[in-house]
């Protein structure tokens, strides 16, 4: 337990504000002029009641507990606002062309919601599937995703953190050699954290994945524990998307209106508001969270939907085509029970625009995709993955924009990353020529010739 005491107003303000959008702290009574703060250390498996925000009544079918595993809230940044480029060689930068364009980038570093091995947007749904499972007496997990899975990376590793065991379905075209002993899983990327974890990895090829489907790959294998082990496994649908993971992104609009009615008090953002959210899309439960969570909040959504001030929702699907993630989207919305005054797949497709931007296809990148991830960690800091939120940003920026200049020109843009930073490094090798001039390597020639110290390239 975490005591802080303080007698100063700004402490004061400042730990009232914690207390309010923090949920690891709690203000407590005052004396002579005395606030004290606790922050509690939570135990991971301890299950919390859930009140969902006021305004998500539309949604009927509310869960009753979640877990606290996530780092919240997480930041928002805005990226290169006053920041000079005369540092990048190449004049035509991503910042140079947001100035020209006047449009604020802000970041919402949802990588943020964990250390590397919890870390990304899977965490915030996994808070309220892994309290189904526990609710439900259940002693193990299986999920399913692709080779470098940052959803099977994050459910193993919190699957451990409250005691039970993760089994792990992986998508791979290795996966017979794997088999037969001809090659080997391996340890890269997100892969090697799998396997820290302990999980019991299962493997599939993509053609099998396609033909059988994920959900029933996972119930054959839930089937298959619950008959050899006696064990009572949980079934987690790819990426945690459903009607029950999806209630994390719900909890993650109410986060973020609640930072944006903080940045309107600031007295330099009174007029503060957001133009567009763009987010990438793999499995749907995080767009049909942000969708019906804005448009809720917003008061888009519901008998009244007079409401016209929010904004433009753009998710970039990274697989698949725009018609699945709208199909996607509404059958989710229908498990947690929304109640409109129209159809859930009308409503999906009025509320937000899907756009194709998965390029060559999951998990393969262009040589432009890659150039862009890099361009930006070297202007911000800020490392997109290729599988994802660099896909995402590339194409919203690259495409969507500058296909349509006027529309977002002086445009306030938030970008939610959704983490999986990880899978870069299976892009190593794609990106290993480009490192040579972005980040060379130089001997120190500590004692040089004739005592003259040098550095030689």
């Amino acid at each position: 337990m975490l005591l802080l005491t303080s007698t100063s107003r700004a402490t004061t303000a400042f730990i009232s504000s914690l207390s309010t959008h923090h949920p690891h702290f709690q203000l407590i009574g005052s004396r002579h002029n005395t606030n004290r703060l606790i922050m509690s250390f939570l135990q991971p498996d301890t299950q919390y009641p859930y009140t969902p925000p006021a305004w998500a009544s539309p949604l009927t079918n509310v869960p009753k507990k979640r877990l606290k595993l996530a780092h919240l809230p997480t930041p928002i940044q805005l990226i290169g606002a006053n920041r000079s480029t005369r540092q990048q060689k190449n004049s035509s930068t991503i910042l140079s062309r947001l100035k020209e364009l006047n449009i604020k980038l802000y970041i919402k570093r949802d990588d943020a919601t964990g250390g590397v091995e919890l870390g990304g947007n899977k965490l915030r749904k996994l808070e309220f599937l892994l309290a189904d499972a526990l609710e439900t007496g259940c002693d193990s997990v299986v999920t399913i995703g692709g080779e470098q899975s940052n959803h099977c990376r994050a459910t193993a590793a919190a699957a451990r953190m409250v005691g039970l065991s993760p089994n792990l379905i992986l998508r791979t075209r290795r996966a017979d050699k794997i088999h037969e002993k001809t090659d080997e899983l391996g340890f890269e990327g997100n892969i090697l954290f799998d396997r820290m974890m302990g999980s019991t990895i299962y493997t599939c090829t993509p053609g099998e994945y396609g033909r059988v489907g994920s959900n029933k790959l996972v119930q054959h294998v839930c089937d298959y524990i619950a008959t050899k082990d006696g064990g009572k496994p949980y079934a987690i649908p790819v990426g945690g998307s459903n009607g029950v993971g999806s209630w994390g992104y719900i909890n993650a609009v109410d986060e973020l209106m609640n930072q944006m009615e903080s940045m309107k008090q600031d007295n330099t953002s009174s007029d503060f508001n957001l133009d567009h959210v763009v987010f990438a899309t793999g499995s749907g439960g995080t767009a049909a969270g942000i969708s019906l969570g804005l448009s809720m909040a917003y008061g888009s959504l519901g008998p009244s939907a007079a409401d016209t001030s929010c904004p433009k929702l753009h998710a970039v699907g990274v697989c698949d085509n725009p018609a699945y993630f709208y199909d996607t989207m509404a059958l989710i919305a229908n498990e947690m029970g929304a109640s409109l005054d129209k159809t859930t797949d009308q409503f999906i497709r009025e509320a937000v625009t899907v756009h194709n931007g998965k390029g060559r296809g999951y998990a393969l990148s262009t040589e432009d995709e890659l150039d862009f991830i890099l361009q930006l960690s070297l202007e911000t800091g800020i490392a997109l993955d290729p599988v994802y939120s660099g896909k995402a940003l590339y194409h919203f920026l690259k495409h969507v924009v500058e296909n349509d200049v006027e529309s977002y020109r002086n445009k306030n843009v938030l970008f939610w990353h959704t983490g999986g930073a990880l899978g870069i490094y299976e892009k190593g090798n794609d990106l290993l020529h480009k490192f040579s001039e972005v980040s060379p390597v130089k001997r120190v020639d500590v004692y040089g010739s004739n005592g003259v110290k040098e550095i030689t390239d």
